[in-house]
């Protein structure tokens, strides 16, 4: 049964406050817990060591489970630690397990209880089929000691090894006599059409020895595991010796006995220190030389542009301000070019309200954005603070409610429009609504399905009351602002008859220049979104949110100077119709985020089934949606800024 968030008047205290590393169980990295041996300790000092399951995922599939859908060994006296926001909209459910050993008290074979399948019973055989399901998609157990996750550690490709935060349910091997994904790791795992569930683990915790340092007792500094299949005739004594797996044939034609067991095992290593135990596991991820590739590539775009930028504006325009601006226009050349649209270049764009909406929750998704990165650059939201991510983003979203709706009432107003109450309105609810019915259809499919990521009702509810509570009433606030002050003053006079565009080339047409516009900004970004991709589908763990800002900064630049670029290569062909055009030029960026998305799906990805790919492709448009808001705003701003620039300095009569 899942645990319902209680929500009040201090659930935004409650949010932030999960991001403190005061919980009794999510630590951030920096509380210790020390563990002495039995007798030995104090009360600052655990003997105890409680091993906690999370929810099941695969890379086959969109849908985690709780790990007791799969009917594992169930905690008599289940506890399941404190979650945050951020952990429930990712679908991570927590709870005791049934692993439970003391410190330096080394386990041999211990069982830990039997699940009996009876060929008759229709209970029994929908169990074992979910489990065998579970197993031909490689579903993937999660455990946690001491908030650090338990590895299942293998060698790779050129002698590397590898440490993943999971480890398999079992494997399947075909009726071919073809071993599937962990079947491969055992000779012994031979029979065609046969199921081989991995019964046994052998857990090695080591840790680091106070006494050296001055302090008593030990702190755990890794976490690793080595899955067996051992078929155990006994229950009562079990033998990990054995070397028959244990097998679950493809025909349930008898009854099936697993009895599940474990045997753990304590190293010291005080060369580890605790404050980079998670080193081993993040270091195995072979892709710092792939990242400062995809830094170097995104930095000669962002050079290439700021080239052809420098060049426009000492040269180019610096000689069309001065010819516009002679003393003696009868010598003055005839006017053309971009001056020549100076009456009618900031005449109020069509549907100028649907922009100033876009325009506000663009800024609020570039604040929350910035302050997220820059945060995790700290430290704060690293992976051992669960969740911490997603809960800050989320409550950053709800409190930058005032500067969407100031930006949105403010460029309203500078377009002369006068249907304040409906912009509000709309900047309050329009794109926030279209990512939560979003949400709330993937969210339907969750629950039809029975997925651990399905969100609770009360977390729905809580969401509504976040959204409707806090983050409109501040919209509303930031609008109030945003109205009273006196519209945007442009530098030129707008006439009142619209001057007659000329015919355009095909590179000047709107559509061509905005297909152009977004690739030199994903060019930037690609191979960091190949990561962050596979961090959430292939549910790697990512780290690197150094890079990441650093991309987010080049992105920024980029997506600013490729705008800048078309919108004076538009005005010099006496189109002045930018308004839009510089929105829609950097935002074009999400489209081809979304073609990737669809390349990453079909190449990299082996999901089956329609509900999970009408998961990916439902939550993809809600990344896509964001995005478009988020680089389209960066566009605008950056031409609005260089059109302002360059008519305020030259004379207009």
């Amino acid at each position: 049964m899942r645990r319902r968030i209680e929500f009040g008047l201090g659930l935004l205290c409650s949010l932030v406050w999960h991001l403190c590393p005061c919980s009794a169980f999510y630590l951030p990295g920096l509380a210790p817990v020390s563990f002495c041996e039995e007798g030995k300790g104090g009360e600052d000092c655990q003997t105890e060591i409680q091993l906690f399951v999370n929810r099941l995922d695969s890379v086959e599939s969109v849908l985690p489970y709780e790990y007791d859908v799969f009917d594992f060994c169930k905690d008599a006296k289940e506890m399941r630690p404190s979650e945050n926001l951020g952990q429930v909209l990712f679908g991570e459910r927590i709870e005791s397990s049934r692993y439970k050993f003391n410190f330096k008290q080394d386990v041999k074979c211990k069982s830990v209880c039997t699940k009996t399948y009876k060929k008759d019973s229709q209970d029994d055989t929908t169990k074992l089929d979910f489990l065998k399901m579970g197993m031909q998609l490689n579903y993937q157990h999660h455990w946690i000691v001491d908030n650090m996750p338990v590895t299942w550690c293998y060698d790779v490709e050129n002698n590397q090894k590898y440490c993943n935060p999971g480890f398999p349910i079992g494997c399947l091997v075909t009726a071919e006599g073809r071993p599937k994904d962990a079947c491969v790791i055992n000779a012994e795992f031979k029979t065609g059409n046969t199921f081989y569930v991995f019964n046994h683990v052998d857990i090695k915790i080591t840790y680091h020895s106070g006494e050296a340092d001055g302090w008593r007792g030990a702190r755990l500094v890794a976490a690793t595991l080595e899955p067996r299949s051992i078929k155990h005739p006994d229950e009562k004594n079990p033998n990990c010796d054995g070397v028959t797996p244990m097998e679950v044939p493809g025909q349930f034609d008898s009854d099936v006995s697993i009895v599940y067991s474990y045997s753990v095992t304590f190293e010291e290593n005080n060369k580890i220190k605790w404050a980079s135990r998670w080193d081993y596991i993040l270091v195995s991820m072979p892709h710092t030389n792939i990242q400062w590739f995809s830094i170097m590539n995104s930095l000669v775009i962002v050079l290439f542009l700021s080239g052809m930028v420098a060049m426009i504006m000492l040269r180019t325009l610096h000689k069309d301000i001065a010819r516009y601006n002679q003393v003696d226009q009868e010598d003055a050349q005839e006017e053309s070019g971009w001056k020549q649209v100076h009456g009618d270049v900031f005449r109020p764009p069509r549907k100028g309200m649907l922009l100033s909406i876009f325009l506000g929750q663009g800024t609020q998704i570039f604040i929350m954005t910035f302050i997220t990165l820059f945060l995790a650059c700290l430290g704060f939201l690293s992976p051992a603070n669960r969740g911490a991510l997603m809960t800050c983003a989320v409550v950053l979203w709800v409190l930058l409610g005032t500067p969407a709706g100031y930006v949105s009432a403010r460029l309203y107003k500078t377009f002369g429009g006068e249907k304040w109450k409906t912009n509000v309105l709309l900047t309050a609810l329009l794109c926030p609504g279209i990512v939560f019915a979003d949400f709330f259809l993937m969210n339907l499919i969750l629950w039809v399905e029975g997925s651990s990521a399905a969100i609770p009702f009360g977390t729905l509810v809580a969401i509504l009351a976040l959204w409707f509570g806090i983050s409109v009433p501040l919209t509303f606030i930031g609008a109030y602002f945003g109205f009273k002050k006196a519209a945007i003053e442009q530098p030129v006079r707008t006439n009142q008859i619209p001057r007659q565009i000329p015919e355009q080339s095909f590179f000047t047409k709107p559509i061509p220049g905005i297909v152009m516009g977004g690739i030199l900004p994903f060019g930037c970004i690609f191979i960091q979104l190949f990561f962050i991709l596979n961090s959430i589908w292939s549910h790697q763990m990512y780290y690197m949110f150094g890079f990441l800002f650093l991309v987010f900064i080049i992105l920024l630049i980029t997506c600013s100077e490729a705008t800048i670029l078309l919108c004076y290569f538009h005005l010099c062909a006496e189109d002045y119709h930018w308004w839009w055009r510089s929105f829609l030029t950097s935002g074009f960026t999400a489209v081809y985020l979304f073609i990737y998305a669809v390349h990453y799906f079909f190449s990299k990805l082996q999901i089956i089934g329609a509900a999970s790919t009408f998961l990916y492709f439902g939550y993809t448009m809600i990344m896509v949606l964001i995005f478009f808001l988020f680089t389209g705003t960066i566009g605008f701003f950056a031409c609005f800024w260089f059109v302002n620039k360059i008519y305020s300095v030259v004379k207009v009569d």
